[in-house]
């Protein structure tokens, strides 16, 4: 279950209209099972941002548990940068941790395996955010690495959400060994696609 890990948290042109305070409520779907949800709460203040992430799965077969997930993280932006960051993880018992501060010289990452720092203004896989579709690198909160990434735009589509059919642009997501399709409508983040190990997909749909 690495790769579905990896998607989870890693899981451009004219940018839609940038969200400035709002909730995400996620049910997780693999392979059209439900496994799990993924909550975002977004507050701002002024320049600042707060941003709240919480997830849970389960993948299950029969009564046996296979794969258990559980994510937090908060995160603080100014200007549109990522100033602040403190993770939580837990996958199938292995606990892993990342803290990002902030400094003079750049955004200093600390995780299990050492230190790095990161010059200029640093985006997470802040799908809330439009404008990480002009990134060229996002820094994965749950193991601190700096992911270059290709985004692409792939036209525009009709969705489900919540009960009713919208349209919404699709973009793709790609990195090494990563691939994620991302939709907007009206400016706001609705869903996520992307393959799973196995060739499994799993899939976010907004409740």
């Amino acid at each position: 279950m690495r790769t579905l890990t990896a998607i989870i948290f890693l899981f451009a042109g004219s940018a839609p209209a940038l969200a400035s305070s709002g909730e995400w409520n996620f049910r997780v779907l693999l392979d059209g099972k439900e496994i799990g949800s993924h909550r975002y709460l977004l507050n701002d203040s002024g320049s600042d941002r707060t941003l709240l992430s919480e997830a849970e799965f389960d993948v299950r077969l029969l009564s046996f548990s296979l794969y258990r997930y559980q994510h937090e993280a908060t995160e603080r932006w100014r200007d549109g940068c990522l100033v602040a960051l403190d993770s939580r993880t837990e996958a199938n018992g292995k606990l892993t941790a990342v803290q990002a501060r902030s400094e003079v010289d750049g955004l200093a990452v600390s995780r299990a395996d050492g230190r790095t720092r990161h010059a200029g203004c640093i985006m997470s896989f802040a799908y809330w955010d439009p404008r990480i579709l002009e990134a060229t690198a996002l820094l994965n909160t749950q193991t601190g690495a700096l992911t270059p990434v290709d985004v692409s735009a792939l036209g525009t589509e009709v969705r489900s959400v919540q009960g009713r059919q919208v349209m919404a642009e699709r973009h793709r997501i790609r990195g090494q060994e990563l691939e994620i399709d991302v939709w907007y409508a009206d400016g706001r983040w609705i869903a996520l696609e992307a393959p799973a190990v196995g060739g499994r997909r799993i899939r976010y749909e907004l409740q």
